[in-house]
């Protein structure tokens, strides 16, 4: 009997390679993720490819001159996908290679929590708890992370021009090995 999975991620029609990479690395990142080659599907086919896979939820990457244009979540329903907030607009991507010698190329990450926020906005707390539902990893203190032996931990933050930037760190070491997804901005409220 197969093993239940998770979640899909796929990207938009015609990706570049940048953006099959960042999925590739995603995949890696996140436990009981499955990625898919989109190839010629529509969001049907995409639904179809999902209850076939017993996947409960989707992440589309979408492409945008070139690279990673925005990101959406979706939950499988009788209807198909059933879009859900936020609409995440990408400014940039940091991928694991860009990290030099620290990079976990093609490490396969076990288990990850969400560093919970010390001094954070209450957008960001918001991304942070949407994220932990959404994905099914805990948000956690730092400690509790290296005393339940985590493989990595997920930061969400905002720079100093209150951007916000969600990073993957290895523990114990606490290297960042990406990806590292700076975000242009939310959008919350989104038409079905």
């Amino acid at each position: 009997m197969a093993e239940k999975m998770f979640m899909l991620l796929t990207t938009s029609l015609r990706p570049a390679k940048n953006i099959r990479t960042f999925c590739r690395e995603l995949s890696n990142t996140f436990p009981n993720v499955v990625r898919v080659n989109r190839g010629k599907l529509s969001l049907e086919g995409v639904a179809e490819k999902a209850l076939e896979l017993d996947a409960e939820k989707v992440v589309i990457v979408y492409r945008w001159r070139g690279g990673t244009g925005k990101i959406q979540f979706f939950r499988i329903s009788r209807k198909g996908l059933d879009v859900l907030p936020p609409l995440i607009y990408v400014k940039s991507v940091k991928l694991r290679r860009d990290f030099g010698e620290n990079a976990a190329r093609g490490r396969r990450i076990k288990s990850i929590a969400i560093t919970a926020s010390q001094r954070s906005s209450s957008e960001v707390e918001r991304l942070e708890n949407v994220l932990s539902e959404f994905f099914g990893v805990p948000v956690l203190s730092l400690k509790e992370i290296y005393n339940r032996e985590f493989d990595a931990a997920m930061q969400v933050l905002a720079d100093q021009s209150n951007r916000i930037i969600i990073t993957f760190k290895l523990i114990p070491e606490l290297v960042e090995v990406g990806p590292q997804i700076r975000i242009s901005h939310l959008v919350w409220e989104l038409n079905q």
